[in-house]
């Protein structure tokens, strides 16, 4: 494995609950970041697939429930589920986010409190490991989470000299937005799962394992 991004967690203090009705949580880092800094595990939790949720009962939560997609299906779980008179959302997240969580939730009359407790540094080279595995084409294919994974592993591999090695991969991206990130370089061929969530990504992983 070679990650593009390093998640980093902020130091800081405690999110303000006051008022809060339920936390969102749109990935397992949002999780592990709320957990390490605040102590409270008895608020409701909508978590974006089933994964984030798994996540959210592993670190000790017992109100959760999981919109099994994406933001989208988030906001139409909250809005199915909750009423904006109970109270605002905390949604914990990184620095950079996708989707427009809280400005969908707010057409809805929801107040939303996004908090940010971690960052992504995006890596500054690739592993002489990686390097040589794709130098004599000893990798087949490629995985992409986010358009920023994606962008920083072309930039290095096009500094690298890696470009034309890498018209050898395959390379399976979450989303269209993904895809698009790394379409500077010309893969032997990009796949894109059914549904901007990992579950599906690695359904179409397995499906095409199981192919060959």
């Amino acid at each position: 494995m070679c990650p593009m991004l390093t998640i980093i967690l902020n130091r800081g203090p405690e999110p303000d609950l006051s008022g809060i009705q339920g936390i969102l949580f749109t990935s397992a880092n949002g999780v592990r970041a709320f957990a390490k800094v605040a102590p409270r595990r008895d608020l409701p939790v909508f978590a974006v697939g089933d994964r984030t949720a798994v996540a959210a009962r592993d670190a000790g939560f017992t109100l959760v429930e999981s919109a099994g997609g994406d933001v989208d299906s988030l906001v139409r779980l909250v809005r199915d589920r909750c009423t904006p008179r109970a109270g605002a959302f905390l949604h914990p997240a990184g620095s950079d986010v996708a989707g427009d969580l809280a400005g969908q939730l707010g057409a809805a009359g929801f107040a939303v409190r996004r908090t940010v407790l971690y960052h992504a540094e995006a890596a500054t080279t690739l592993s002489q490991e990686v390097v040589l595995a794709l130098s004599e084409h000893l990798i087949d294919l490629a995985l992409f989470y986010s358009p920023r994974s994606a962008a920083t592993f072309v930039s290095l591999a096009r500094r690298d000299g890696l470009e034309k090695a890498c018209e050898k991969l395959e390379i399976l991206c979450l989303s269209k937005a993904v895809a698009e990130a790394a379409d500077p370089i010309m893969w032997r061929r990009v796949m894109i799962a059914p549904h901007p969530v990992q579950d599906a990504l690695l359904d179409t992983l397995d499906e095409r394992l199981h192919s060959q």
